[in-house]
């Protein structure tokens, strides 16, 4: 029987050493070496090492054996040299799987075949990567690669085009050099391949069958109208005005490269709509009466449920109720709007009723049907965003006026909804207006965090300029510096909330203090500010400027009804307080000035205690506020309006 054993295993062992001779030979791992090395000395590829030596993913060790496979017709290293290796590539930054299967002419699939790791672990920063070589003879032919095409649909953009693809927008533009200027809709992108004859505008639907070649339309004619700069107008606003890139704006008119002057004749599209939008005037409205209003407020007191609550009290539940804390608040500032209002004589009668809401429910329904507030002059309320939504669509048939007090401008746009706190797009809009009106240079610190931020301003706001960023993300501070102009205020908007950015992007400002004048900007709200790590007193140096919804007014008026407010309620007023008074007041003004509110919407702009109203017609319908405050950090270590 060991007899017999011991015959197996040899011949076992004979026809494995045979079958090795003949499939596949070693290698001794040699200083240094690795995978892809390796696999390229024997022409083969690290996934055929990788199959034979799983033990080789964790890494090498010097002098072991390695099984590498024998091809046919692969070269042993005595004759490797005779014959043609593949390529390397080391892959550098910023670089795409796209650019470098176009550099070397090889197809997604054999370059990701050649390294396997593609697939697991992505492209890498200095990644050696195989690039397969063909051992056919030179006079095979190729076969064009077909063609891939992208239709562009509404609302797309380069930046999210491009990353669908994998590519970068440079890449796109060069293979589409028309879409530079802009991008229109129905484009028909080259995205891989060799182009055919395309229709560059018009949308093509996908087709089964071969489509037979589009004979190029005429391009339309265009007629041109002559237009006058009016003061304040700006490279900017013109073109987008005129519905042209700035870069085609100047080659109409190529006096502009020197600049915008007032009463210049530029050549604008006759299809262009250049009216701007009339900003309205601040006017403090005096009481002018007229007929009898009426005023209903829809506040969500929930008595019903503070009445049915038998496990806390009355007070328990206002320490722990923040919601109703918010509401009791802003009814306490209504109350002292009305009293004011009445004070001066304005004939309206007030009534204030329960709306009984939550974020997902509300009774509106139930308390039209008992009050008729079909017959209210206006509504200030609900609070929640569809609770004032489905208030304005019960009362759109009788173009009620309904005014949102505290919901931000967001969701469906009835033609009678009124939303009284600015939206964000208004605020940044405003921010970058404001640095434009005082020929600012305007620069962009926008860390990789931010990438909405940064589409934002590329698609909106194309006069501004980006701060370079280092390979690894952070600030190239020598970029931003050269940035930096003389004779004009070079405002710098920082978006992250990384602190070193912070730091560096404040570093490099208060050195360039002594050469330029700089400003920071922010665009909404940044915590990481607020924390000990940042030097409050160089916010201040650096005059720290941001646009918001309120002020810190300090006003002989806004004195007068915090007094007035403390005498009554025993406390200071808060925010949501004061915007209480600041909603009903400017309600109740504006209906006792023998108009409707929408006559006044339309032509007045006021200015409250802490808060503005000037209200415009949305194009989807209903009225949006673009009363916005640009607010600077002042030296004095003060918070002070920017003029």
């Amino acid at each position: 029987m060991k007899y017999f054993i011991t015959v197996c295993l040899a011949i076992l062992v004979f026809s494995f050493n045979g079958f090795s001779q003949e499939k596949s030979i070693t290698h001794k791992v040699g200083k240094g070496e690795t995978i892809p090395q390796i696999a390229q000395k024997y022409n083969v590829t690290p996934y055929d090492i990788y199959k034979l030596n799983p033990d080789a993913q964790s890494g090498l060790k010097l002098n072991s054996v390695l099984i590498i496979p024998k091809k046919a017709g692969a070269a042993t290293p005595s004759s490797a040299k005779a014959t043609t290796q593949a390529k390397t590539h080391k892959v550098e930054p910023k670089e795409t799987l796209f650019a470098i299967e176009k550099k070397y002419g090889v197809s997604d699939e054999d370059l990701k075949k050649a390294n396997p790791d593609l697939e697991k672990l992505g492209l890498q920063i200095g990644q050696t990567l195989i690039i397969p070589s063909s051992t056919a003879p030179k006079t095979v032919v190729k076969t064009p690669e077909k063609p891939v095409y992208h239709v562009v649909l509404p609302k797309e953009t380069k930046y999210s085009i491009a990353k669908q693809y994998g590519m970068t927008i440079e890449e796109l533009e060069k293979r589409n050099p028309e879409i530079i200027p802009n991008l229109p809709i129905g484009y028909q992108l080259l995205i891989k391949g060799t182009a055919h004859q395309k229709d560059k505008i018009v949308a093509v639907e996908p087709q089964k069958e071969t489509p037979k070649p589009v004979t190029p339309k005429a391009a339309p004619t265009i007629n041109y109208v002559d237009y006058e700069v009016k003061p304040k107008e700006t490279l900017y606003s013109l073109s987008k005005l005129s519905g042209l890139s700035q870069e085609e704006f100047i080659k109409l008119n190529p006096a502009l490269a020197n600049g915008v002057e007032v009463g210049m004749i530029l050549k604008v599209p006759s299809t262009a709509s250049m009216k701007q939008e009339t900003k309205k005037t601040y006017t403090s409205l005096s009481n002018k009466n007229g007929s009898r209003k009426k005023l209903v407020l829809l506040i969500p007191f929930n008595l019903s449920k503070i009445e049915g609550d038998t496990i806390n009290s009355t007070t328990t539940r206002l320490k722990k109720d923040k919601f109703l804390n918010m509401t009791l608040d802003f009814y306490s500032g209504a109350l002292m709007a009305i009293d004011s209002a009445k004070t001066l004589g304005v004939n309206i009668d007030v009534k204030i009723l329960d709306s009984q809401e939550t974020k997902n429910s509300s009774n509106i329904s139930g308390i039209n049907q008992e009050n008729n507030l079909e017959t209210a002059d206006a509504i200030i309320g609900p609070f929640y965003q569809n609770n004032v939504e489905k208030t304005a669509e019960l009362l759109g048939k009788n173009n009620v006026p309904v005014i949102s007090p505290l919901s931000k401008d967001i969701g469906n746009a009835y033609a009678n909804l009124y939303q009284t706190i600015p939206a964000n797009e208004v605020l940044k809009t405003a921010m970058f207006d404001y640095m434009r009106a005082k020929g600012g240079n305007m620069i962009a610190v926008v860390d990789k965090k931010k990438e909405s931020v940064r589409q934002y301003i590329r698609e909106n706001q194309s006069d501004v300029q980006f701060a370079p960023l280092l390979d690894n993300g952070s600030l190239s501070v020598e970029g931003l510096k050269g940035l930096f102009v003389k004779d004009k205020m070079n405002y710098v908007v920082m978006e992250t909330a990384n602190t070193v950015m912070i730091k560096w992007t404040m570093s490099t400002m208060m050195s360039a203090l002594a050469n330029y004048k700089v400003q920071l900007v922010i665009l909404e709200p940044n915590e990481t500010l607020d924390t000990d790590e940042i030097n409050f007193v160089n916010l201040t140096k650096l005059k720290l400027m941001y646009p918001s919804v309120t002020r810190e007014n300090e006003s002989p008026e806004a004195l007068i009804f915090e007094k007035e407010y403390r005498k009554k309620n025993k406390i200071a007023p808060s925010n949501y307080a004061t915007r209480g008074f600041d909603v009903t007041f400017d309600t109740m003004m504006r209906l006792s000035q023998g108009k409707t509110y929408q006559e006044t919407a339309d032509t007045v702009a006021t200015e409250q205690v802490d808060n503005k109203f000037e209200y415009y017609k949305k194009e989807g319908g209903g009225y949006t506020n673009k009363g916005v405050y640009i607010l600077y950090y002042d030296t004095d270590l003060t918070i002070k309006e920017a003029n």
